[in-house]
Formats: C-alpha cells, structure tokens, sequence
C-alpha cells in the first residue's frame, strides 16, 4: 500500500495553465476517484504521479519517497516509481499472448524466470483470466482484454493502481461487473487505487472518496459519496453530480417566494442556510420534488415517461421547465399524473447558492 502526495502541482502547457498549486493526498490502501468535466486535468493529475510530464512546480511523493522535486532538481523515471497503470483503450500488445502481455512488465524489469510465472498467474487469477494464457488479444472481447490489462498493471506494482477512464469502452453489463471485480481485488490485495473518470455513478459505487475537479483544475470538494451528495460544497458539485434543478428565489417580509415576473409562495420562514443576498437559487433533485394538490406553487406536467420503476417527468412552472422523478406506487394513483395536468408540487431538500449572473 502506498501514499500519493502531491504540492503545490504546477502545470502548463505553453500559455495554457491546466493545473496551478493543486494539492492532493490519498491515503494508503484508498480508492480514490477524481471526477471532473472534460478538460479539467484529470489525466495531467495521472501523468504527473507517474512522470509521463514535469510540473513547472511542486513535488511528487510515493510513499514518502520524493518522486519528482523540481527545485531540487528530483526527477525519477516513470519504470522506477512502482505504478501500474490502466488506460481507457486497454493498450494490450496485439502480438503478445495473455501471457506475454501480463509478463512484460517483468521481464522489462529483468525480473528472473522462475519468479516471472507465479507473479503472471496471480495477476490473472485475480482479474478471473487464468485458462487464458495462449489466447491472443484479438480472439478476447472488450471486457476480456481489459482484464489483461489490469493483470499487466499488477505485475507492475500491487502497491499502486492509476486506472483512467478503465471501463468506459465496455458495454453497461460489463462495466457494473468489472466495478465489483476491481473493489474485490482491492480488497484481497489492499492496494491503493487512483480511479479517473467522467461518470460520477461508477465513482460513487467504487470509491471510498471521490474527488471532485472544476473546470479551471481546481479541486471543488473532497469526500465520500454521501458527503458529497447531501453537502456540495458550492453550486457547481451539486449540478455536476446527478441531475439537478436551479430555481430563482427571493425573500421579502420574512418568506420566500419563487422570483419570476409573478412571485409565488414557496416557504412562509425564511431558511437559516438562506445566502445573504435577497435574491438566491435553490437547487433540487427531480426525487425532492413532490406533487401535492394543497401547495400554492402550480405546475403543469409537460410530459411523462415510465422507466420500469420510476417515472420521470418535466413540469412547467410560470414558463420554466423542470425535471422530476417518482418512484412508481405501483397502483391508480401512478395513473392520475398524466400530460397536461395542473398540480400542485412541493419542494424537499433544497440547496441554497448565490443567484448566477448570466451574461
């Protein structure tokens, strides 16, 4: 198990500026997801701790051994940190065997024969390849010869783990049976794991703390999935993170009411978490708004569609469209909410931010 610090990570790319004093620790034995919108640095993140690049600043440290220091003029080479390394295209030797394609690592590494076989037959009795030796990569599936490609990165390192978009070419099926594979062998081997990806859901479903990147290569927040979802740390977690809905608001006289061109009652006390500000958003999950006929605020069911045990609908409130979901009861009442219809809806859990200026 090994700890990965990165301080005060500087990156830039001529006059582009992908990541500025970006600091980061994940602990021994963690999976740590970073997650973040196309572009923010999450794959610069990975080329740093392995040195496919140099900072312009800042240090790398594995396991409290300086990687890279560039005032100091550290530089270790990527073979020497004892990374294992996943990419998103699998990235097997077409040439090579299972076996040869697990092996070379080892054998790069000038790792003598007769210890080469037993570490190859771990590394793919672990990701469940081990009747497949002589196969070449084109005669296995996606799911296949990624699983090659994780057994390749344990013969680098069972310490350390860097998987970068490692499931996203693999069909829905796959990916939710490969997230249950990488979590058990994390377990049985205790590894760190560094796990880079766009989709949110597989990171709260495999991480034990998710990292959540900005567009300019900060870090937003820092947490575990419920952490996360239940205490965003600012408006763009919360609409970065599931399915959200923002609403103007505005209090007066003690209440809030929705800011459109007509006020409407929403809450008769003003909020404790309420911003400053007269004029906020709240932000809402489609599950925290409900349909109740006695709330003053109307909407207008613009459309609904049944997805096996939820329905999913988009309201209209003064003009405003908004997503909502329910989950099925299953019995009449589920047949009522139907396209057209006025009702009433009120709303749960609302997240405050500041009002967004829009240009």
């Amino acid at each position: 198990m090994n700890k990965i610090e990165l301080n005060n990570i500087t990156v830039r790319y001529g006059t582009n500026t992908v990541l500025e004093h970006f600091n980061l620790t994940v602990e021994p034995g963690q999976i740590l997801g970073i997650v973040g919108p196309s572009g923010c640095g999450k794959t610069t993140v990975v080329r740093a701790i392995c040195g496919f690049i140099d900072p312009q600043e800042g240090t790398v440290s594995i396991n409290g051994n300086i990687m890279y220091d560039r005032a100091k003029r550290i530089n270790v080479s990527p073979e020497k940190r004892n990374v294992g390394v996943v990419f998103q295209d699998y990235a097997v030797w077409p040439h090579l065997t299972v076996y040869d394609n697990t092996a070379y690592p080892l054998k790069k590494h000038g790792v003598p024969k007769d210890q080469i076989r037993p570490q190859v037959e771990e590394a793919l009795r672990l990701v469940n390849m081990s009747s497949y030796h002589n196969y070449m990569p084109s005669q296995l599936s996606g799911g296949q010869q990624q699983r090659v490609a994780i057994a390749r990165a344990l013969t680098s390192s069972k310490d350390l783990l860097i998987m970068d978009e490692p499931i996203t070419n693999l069909d829905a099926k796959l990916r939710e049976q490969m997230l249950v594979e990488i979590r058990l062998m994390q377990e049985q081997l205790g590894t760190t794991i560094i796990y880079i990806t766009h989709d949110q859901e597989a990171a709260m479903q495999l991480c034990d703390k998710i990292v959540i990147m900005q567009n300019d290569g900060s870090i937003a927040q820092i947490g575990t999935d419920e952490e996360i979802i239940s205490n965003p740390a600012n408006r763009f977690v919360f609409s970065f993170v599931g399915v959200s809905n923002f609403l103007p608001v505005i209090k007066q006289d003690g209440k809030v009411y929705l800011d459109y061109d007509e006020k409407i009652l929403l809450f008769d006390e003003v909020p404790a978490e309420y911003p400053a500000a007269d004029r906020a958003d709240i932000g809402i999950r489609p599950m925290d708004i409900v349909f109740d006929e006695t709330s003053p605020v109307k909407a207008k069911i613009v459309s609904a569609v049944f997805f096996g045990n939820i329905y999913s609908y988009f309201i209209d409130i003064a003009g405003n469209e908004y997503r909502v979901q329910r989950i099925t009861s299953g019995n009449e009442e589920d047949e009522k909410y139907v396209e057209g219809l006025e009702i009433g809806v009120r709303f749960l859990n609302c997240k405050y931010f500041d009002r967004e200026v829009k240009n």
